[in-house]
């Protein structure tokens, strides 16, 4: 495997970079869902908060099939081999949702430290789409909510749980960048 198209190529295998506690690749590779996850390296995880020109942020609801079904999160996964975090910011979020954003409309928020996980959360203004192509396998729903919602979301137990500990860290940092309240619909 050389790059993330040949890392996601046949029956379904995703293939992981394995870093080192810095964040740098050791030059080794680990097949998703295999056991025996190397003691002290980490994978990249990436999650994208995106924005419209009103301020709202889009939250997704996971599939049933996944793990922690139909809780919500922002859109979200693991870096192929080979990605960098933006461009695997940028192909979840169009994967999960049919919204594009370029590299350079990436804001990296924070890099959270998780047990096994880099975690880099990005920020991105995005286009306002009329409709959102939602991945089935990934994604059953979604919604454009304003932060106080989010954190309504969150304080009642709907955001998926590996999601809360994030959103302790993110959330203060979204404050100013997105609406806290909506304003009236007026017409």
């Amino acid at each position: 495997m050389t790059t993330a198209e040949d890392a996601s190529a046949g029956a379904g295998d995703e293939w992981w970079d394995v870093l080192d506690d810095a964040g740098a690749p050791v030059g080794e590779r680990f097949r998703r869902g295999d056991p025996g996850w190397p003691e002290g390296r980490y994978h990249l995880v990436v999650g994208v908060c995106p924005v419209r020109a009103d301020g709202r942020v889009l939250v997704t609801r996971r599939a049933v099939s996944k793990d922690w079904p139909l809780d919500w999160e922002f859109p979200a996964g693991s870096a192929l081999a080979g990605e960098d975090s933006p461009t695997a910011a940028a192909r979840e979020l169009q994967e999960e949702t049919g919204l594009s954003v370029a590299h350079d409309d990436l804001v990296l928020l924070r890099r959270l430290v998780e047990p096994t996980a880099f975690f880099d959360v990005f920020t991105a203004r995005v286009a306002d789409p009329e409709v959102l192509d939602l991945e089935p396998s990934e994604v059953c729903d979604a919604r454009w909510v304003d932060l106080d919602e989010v954190m309504r979301m969150r304080d009642a137990g709907d955001f998926a749980d590996p999601w809360l500990p994030r959103l302790e860290v993110v959330l203060p940092m979204l404050d100013g960048v997105v609406v806290r309240t909506a304003p009236p619909v007026t017409g």
